[in-house]
């Protein structure tokens, strides 16, 4: 593998069972895996208890977990780490909310929490429920959420993960918007 193995090489060597590889991957996407995590983090309420090195801790031992993934290229591994982190962040909003009387997680409008201004607090549950829904009904497009919104992929890069065009990938991602806006408005996915 050389010297300087990439990310991509270590995945692959990861897969056909080389632990060593796992080992030299983590420290090279852990800066990215952070970021990642700081992001979803400042979506958070404040106070929120899980920090953004618990979530990419959290990732790691999932990620121990699945070997047998056959890993594509690096953005395939930042799609699944973006999947991940979601799946926890949710899990850590329901359990908040069974705690709860009421369930005390904030509504707050897509348009302003999601995909217009990041720095708002999503209702993640509900955001989760609304996604899960158009995965089922169109399942790229919830692919192109995931890996833009989640995975912070740029267009380019989902295109390349996806195989699909980046002309394609900008008309999911606008149909996207619209139609969680629309499911999240019409309170079709609460809470």
């Amino acid at each position: 593998m050389g010297d300087d193995p990439s990310p991509t090489a270590l995945l692959l060597a990861w897969r056909e069972g080389d632990d060593a590889a796992l080992e030299q991957l983590l420290p090279l996407v852990h800066d990215d895996l952070r970021r990642l995590a700081r992001r979803y983090m400042a979506r958070e309420r404040a106070g929120h208890t899980l920090q953004a090195t618990a979530l990419v801790n959290e990732v790691y031992l999932k990620l121990i977990d699945a070997r047998g993934i056959r890993w594509q290229n690096r953005a395939h591994f930042f799609s699944l780490a973006a999947r991940l982190m979601r799946r926890i962040l949710v899990d850590v909003a329901r359990a908040r909310g069974n705690q709860k009387r009421g369930g005390g997680v904030p509504r707050v409008a897509l348009e302003e929490a999601v995909l217009l201004a990041p720095e708002a607090p999503p209702d993640l549950i509900a955001l989760d429920a609304a996604l899960q829904q158009l995965e089922h009904e169109h399942p790229r497009k919830g692919r192109v959420v995931e890996l833009r919104f989640f995975g912070g992929l740029t267009v380019e890069e989902t295109a390349v993960v996806l195989g699909t065009s980046v002309d394609t990938v900008k008309r999911d991602w606008r149909f996207a918007k619209l139609w969680l806006l629309r499911e999240l408005r019409e309170g079709r996915h609460p809470a």
